[in-house]
């Protein structure tokens, strides 16, 4: 039986961030993920600054093998209604490829990565956990996503919960499909539904274009995004066919009853539900819990009981804001129905909402990033 002193499962920006901020422990990390990297990853792919910044990446080496898009302005406006263009005159955050960024970070994270293997089979005897029969650790790290394991055996479980779902594609496009897409490489183009309970994206990095929308209310997804797909064509952002779009879920911070400590474990990323309620953000929030949990286990001297983890929820949950639910929901909530769409689309019509409201109180908050 191989073993480890941190096993953390999942090989994303939050399981990495955790096994690099340990890199310097002495102690023994191993990362288990179901897929073998460099895999593809559901996810519009946009960071800001301080991501590379709080992993100590300098933007000019990670951009000499890997796509890194600098964004300085945005297109915004509600789905069949008007839109408007705000332009910063300097870079405000960078588009990335999810196959080459996760493969990036987990490359450089300093752990013993793992053959390939889902875990089907968590058990906790004698202080130690013990995954598939074959992998024993002293500490156990959850950094699957919405659907990890070790969030299964806390006792969440995902389906009663009230998850965002969404539908995206990210594809490298050809020359008669490049030149069909008015779509700004600088300027990633956002949409809200006249509801307001989600938006759609459309954003270019170099050849490559990601589409998605996404909704916190799950009814008639797939309505609201062949919808979306059509008003990019009546509107003329794109000319072309688009390709299957796939689903994911995820959490917003503040909705999950999920227990992100227990014995000898914890729960980092989307696996214990931090996705920004604003901005739907997830690789930002996987990093900061990653790095904080790498902290925590760290300081714990080998001590890994519940109440020598409990510093990490206590943490993580102080450095954040509770916000039970968006600013679009609150607004959907508060507004009678009838009156939510005409004024969605004055208001995402107008420079000083989307530039004060949307981008600067949402997307481009401290820490905010898309994912």
């Amino acid at each position: 039986m191989d073993s480890c002193d941190v096993l953390i499962v999942g090989g994303g920006p939050a399981g990495s961030s955790c096994a690099w901020g340990l890199r310097n422990s002495g102690l023994d990390v191993a990362i288990l993920d179901k897929a073998a990297f460099p895999r593809d990853k559901v996810c519009g792919g946009w960071i800001t600054p301080g991501v590379l910044s709080a992993l100590e990446i300098q933007p000019e080496d990670y951009a000499r093998q890997s796509v890194l898009q600098p964004i300085t302005a945005f297109r915004v406006g509600s789905i069949h209604g008007p839109a408007v263009e705000t332009t910063y005159g300097h870079l405000v955050s960078y588009g990335i490829l999810r196959r080459e960024f996760d493969d990036y970070l987990l490359t450089r994270s300093g752990a013993r990565i793992l053959p390939p293997m889902s875990v089907g089979k968590l058990e906790f005897s004698r202080s130690r956990w013990i995954a598939n029969d074959q992998i024993e650790a002293r500490v156990l790290v959850g950094a699957g996503g919405h659907f990890c394991p070790v969030a299964r055996l806390s006792g969440a479980r995902p389906s009663p919960e009230s998850a965002v779902v969404a539908q995206e594609i990210e594809f490298e496009m050809g020359a008669t499909q490049q030149a069909g897409c008015r779509v700004r490489e600088d300027m990633p183009e956002l949409y809200f539904c006249a509801d307001l309970q989600g938006y759609g994206w459309c954003f270019r990095k170099g050849s490559f274009l990601n589409i998605g929308l996404g909704r916190a209310d799950p009814h008639r997804l797939p309505e609201h995004v062949a919808d979306f797909l059509r008003f990019l064509r009546s509107a003329q952002r794109i000319s072309f066919d688009i390709p299957s779009l796939h689903g994911h879920a995820y959490l917003l911070y503040g909705t999950s009853k999920r227990s992100i400590v227990g014995e000898a474990f914890l729960l980092v990323g989307d696996a214990a539900g931090l996705a920004a309620p604003y901005s739907g953000e997830g690789i930002r929030p996987a990093i900061e819990s990653g790095l904080l949990s790498a902290k925590t286990i760290a300081a714990a001297n080998g001590q890994y009981n519940r109440q020598q983890l409990e510093s990490y929820r206590l943490q993580l949950f102080g450095r954040r804001q509770p916000r039970w639910r968006s600013w679009t929901t609150n607004i959907g909530r508060c507004i009678p129905s009838r009156s939510i769409a005409p004024l969605a689309r004055f208001l995402l019509g107008t420079h000083w909402f989307v530039r004060d409201v949307v981008l600067k109180q949402c997307f481009l908050a401290p820490g905010a990033s898309s994912s």
